[in-house]
């Protein structure tokens, strides 16, 4: 199978309302400390933990993550991450594998957690559901530690308010995937089922006032891909609920 395109568009068809249309709200209304427990999804062998700390309309996030594939084809992993809004606010189980197959695809987990409403993108890069295309500024290999601050649009802010806030890292190594090696992804059917599924999920809860410790100091391990590392094309059309990722091999390794 071709490695050199890795495309992962959100599933179609799921009858989520658009997220310009969330209802008003009072500004400071999801001020507060949220945090989530990073669980392993489809075998991945990762874990992890996030934090988000809302003051007015302006948000910290922290997260870290460990044991992610830190490989595709030879070249280093971006896990595009992302807060997922308006659907259950849940984590999906393999009751949502509907084809028995033994992995959790996104079109399959995407009703649990639903669309992007913010990408969790490094430094001053876009942090919209557009940004969702842009694997530059996301954060690569086995290990994140990632801790951004910056103004959090509307919409993820209505639905920490109303506790249906998952943050979802994507990106499974084929090669521990047994079934997902060998199965084509049910998005692009070239390319690997494990490269187009999501690896590890958490739903955000509020916490008690004070909010909690990350015990995180800086950003660490949050550098993005270098451009020339990547040939960015393709957007899957109808993404209504999100983006599309596209992942190419570097043209020239540096490693």
């Amino acid at each position: 199978m071709k490695k050199k395109a890795l495309i992962l568009a959100p599933a179609l068809g799921l009858g989520l309302v658009a997220m310009g249309a969330a209802a008003p709200a009072m500004a400071d209304h999801a001020a507060g400390s949220y945090s989530a427990t990073l669980n392993e999804i489809n075998n991945s062998g990762a874990s992890g933990e996030a934090w988000i700390d809302v003051e007015g309309t302006v948000a910290t996030v922290t997260l870290n993550a460990s044991n992610l594939a830190a490989e595709f084809d030879g070249n280093p992993y971006p896990h595009v991450q992302h807060i997922h809004i308006g659907a259950q606010g849940v984590c999906p189980d393999m009751s949502v594998d509907a084809n028995g197959d033994g992995i959790i695809s996104t079109t399959e987990g995407a009703p649990s957690y639903g669309g992007i409403g913010t990408t969790l993108s490094v430094g001053d890069a876009d942090k919209s559901p557009a940004a969702g295309t842009d694997l530059t500024v996301a954060p690569w290999g086995a290990t994140i530690e990632y801790k951004e601050t910056f103004e959090l649009n509307q919409e993820t802010q209505d639905s920490l308010a109303n506790g249906t806030a998952v943050i979802v890292v994507h990106g499974l190594d084929p090669a521990t995937q047994p079934e997902g090696a060998t199965a084509p992804s049910d998005l692009v059917p070239e390319l690997p089922l494990a490269a187009t599924s999501p690896a590890l999920c958490g739903a955000l809860k509020m916490q008690p006032a004070g909010g909690v410790d990350t015990g995180v100091a800086g950003t660490g391990n949050t550098g993005g891909i270098d451009a020339g590392m990547l040939a960015i094309g393709g957007v899957i059309g109808a993404a209504a609920v999100g983006g599309a990722y596209v992942f190419a091999r570097r043209a020239n390794a540096t490693r």
